[in-house]
């Protein structure tokens, strides 16, 4: 196979293509602007936590980053901050590639000592995931938070919550993103038109203006 016929390597939410030789993953780094998680920066980490830092970390399962150096300089000038992650929830249960980034989380939050926002995009599963309907989708989310719970999180500093609940609260946040976002950049985000095949629903377009909101804490 010549050069010009190894297939694009293409990651999005939902699909992982790539040629023989696998995932370039300084390409990937590289395309979403991230850079590398480096032994410097892991000694530091724990430098300022006085923990060990996760295994996770130890051994590159988490391998690249974006402004991690710049939050750990806010921190130690005593600059305060939150964490933010979220579960589309398509299934009763997570598995344990779920259960990863909680995991993670976790970790942060008590080296951290801080907040946490965690958004159950109820709503993103039925755009996204045929034939899973809202009311399914919002049902889901409510059995997955138990087992999100069950992580171990800070009760007093944790906020699990749904979409289709809180979306009167945080509309304004989410109409102020929307009118910042271009269709090309959204396209850029989820990967849309690489299927001329597939149209998608404009709930789908929509969605990265909601799942951006819980990034600003008013």
């Amino acid at each position: 196979m010549t050069a010009e016929e190894v297939p694009e390597q293409v990651i999005t939410p939902w699909e992982v293509e790539a040629g023989d030789g696998g995932i370039d993953y300084d390409k990937l780094t590289r395309d979403f602007g991230c850079s590398k998680i480096t032994d410097d920066l892991v000694k530091r980490i724990e430098r300022v936590t006085g923990r060990t830092p996760h295994r996770f970390l130890r051994r590159n399962l988490f391998y690249s980053h974006r402004e991690l150096d710049t939050l750990l300089d806010k921190y130690e000038a005593g600059v305060p901050f939150y964490l933010y992650t979220g579960r589309g929830p398509s299934s009763d249960s997570l598995h344990i590639g779920h259960l990863v980034p909680f995991h993670f989380t976790k970790y942060l939050q008590d080296v951290f000592d801080v907040p946490l926002v965690i958004q159950l995009t109820d709503d993103e599963k039925s755009y996204f995931k045929e034939p899973l309907s809202l009311e399914e989708a919002y049902k889901l989310a409510y059995a997955n938070a138990k087992d999100i719970i069950a992580c171990g999180f800070n009760p007093d500093k944790t906020f699990i919550f749904s979409d289709v609940d809180y979306m009167g609260t945080m509309y304004p946040v989410v109409a102020k993103i929307a009118k910042k976002v271009t269709l090309s950049q959204v396209k850029g985000i989820f990967g849309f038109d690489k299927n001329p095949e597939k149209s998608e629903n404009i709930g789908q377009v929509w969605f990265p203006a909601v799942q951006a909101a819980p990034s600003f804490p008013q």
